[in-house]
């Protein structure tokens, strides 16, 4: 095989190996959008939430005024302060079980103002 044509042969399979469509997310975009920080008024809100869950409460956190990354990391220190599991969805961090006394103490400790919502 040529030169050329090795060059042309891998140039393809690289356009042909690349992801298009997933069903977990959809149609894939080749550049990812610009992240923007979530708007908010700066007061973080801890709610207990336990609707859609089959019974099992989460705690989760709204209103943290970070990049993504600062949110993952902020995940991780309270999953492990709390003992618990947790996800980062969207600009919502969700920490298992009723831990929101905790979460209010170590939020408070690290400078951000919090207010418990809901029942």
């Amino acid at each position: 095989m040529s030169k050329s044509r090795r060059d042309q042969h891998s140039s393809l399979s690289d356009q042909l190996s690349q992801l298009v469509y997933s069903t977990d997310q959809g149609r894939i975009n080749p550049e990812p959008a610009a992240e923007s920080l979530p708007e908010g008024d700066g007061i973080v809100r801890l709610r207990r939430e336990s609707k859609g869950r089959k019974g099992k409460g989460v705690t989760l956190i709204d209103g943290l005024l970070v990049d993504t990354e600062t949110r993952k990391k902020i995940a991780k220190q309270l999953k492990q302060r709390c003992g618990v599991g947790g996800a980062v969805k969207g600009s919502i961090i969700e920490i298992q079980g009723d831990q929101r006394e905790s979460i209010k103490q170590w939020l408070t400790e690290q400078g951000y103002r919090v207010k418990l919502a809901g029942g």
